[in-house]
């Protein structure tokens, strides 16, 4: 949890006074004749505590958003940190990005996370159906991205595939990434260069179910939901918070479904996205 600084916050408000002064041109003149408005900001006392993960960032294999856009390989004349471009990741840390969501997006449904491990020259290619028919070499997978968000600081949350996917595979996956035991998926994991596990803070299953995530309804994803969430099994000290996919825009019967369910025994329901 942080509080906003009051700096930035008198400074993105005079801009918008300035700017829409500006805009208003002779108007404003004659308005300001008629009318004297006085604006006082208080800088000295703590507003409000906002939760910072209102200012996650999104992720998804879209256009350039990941290759060329965050990764661009150690080979690339692009300046680059371990393949990561140099100015994306101090413009990030700059703004001090609190929590990274991926593979997506639509995108997400479609990810299948073993084609994303282990060396790159070995890696699927795979064609990226959602976003142009573009073919995906898998280069940025799921160890650049959970390197990626400890580059920055950042909380991570991981979208796993309900459209296309099983549940034992999003049940794997957990795995490989929470595991400290010594178990097949564990050891994938260390052998791919990883030992110690890694903090996963969100975990959902699925993206609107509503439309590309599935086409279904909100019975249907409701029942998935647990089905999935049942196998979803990680370290007591290492257990994300699990999101359901919420409906679109005026879609509230996902709401009065998915919040009339976990009241009953949707006991890993954490929200509803």
């Amino acid at each position: 949890m942080f509080t906003l600084s009051p700096k930035p916050f008198t400074r993105a408000l005079a801009f918008g006074v300035v700017a829409g002064v500006m805009a208003l041109g002779s108007h404003a003149v004659t308005a300001a004749d008629a009318v004297q408005t006085s604006v006082k900001i208080e800088t000295k006392n703590q507003g409000a505590v906002i939760n910072k993960a209102i200012y996650g960032q999104f992720m998804e294999h879209l256009g350039r958003g990941i290759y060329e856009g965050v990764w661009v390989g150690e080979d690339s004349k692009i300046p680059n940190t371990k393949g990561y471009r140099k100015d994306v990741l101090a413009a990030l840390k700059e703004l001090q990005v609190p929590l990274l969501r991926w593979p997506g997006g639509c995108f997400a449904d479609e990810y299948h996370w073993r084609d994303g491990i282990g060396p790159r020259d070995k890696r699927p290619a795979t064609v990226n159906t959602t976003w142009g028919g573009v073919t995906d070499d898998n280069a940025f997978g799921t160890h650049e991205f959970m390197t990626f968000a400890e580059m920055l600081g950042a909380e991570v949350y991981i979208n796993g595939n309900l459209g296309t996917g099983t549940p034992q595979e999003m049940a794997a996956w957990l795995e490989y990434l929470t595991s400290d035991s010594q178990s097949t998926l564990a050891n994938m994991r260390r052998a791919n260069g990883r030992d110690k596990p890694w903090k996963v803070d969100y975990f959902a299953i699925g993206n609107e179910a509503w439309g590309c995530g599935g086409t279904m309804t909100p019975e249907y994803y409701t029942n998935l939901y647990k089905h999935y969430a049942t196998f979803l099994k990680t370290p007591e000290d290492n257990r994300p918070i699990l999101i359901a996919s919420g409906g679109h825009t005026d879609q509230t019967e996902w709401t009065t479904t998915l919040n009339g369910e976990r009241s009953r025994n949707l006991e890993h329901a954490d929200g509803c996205n």
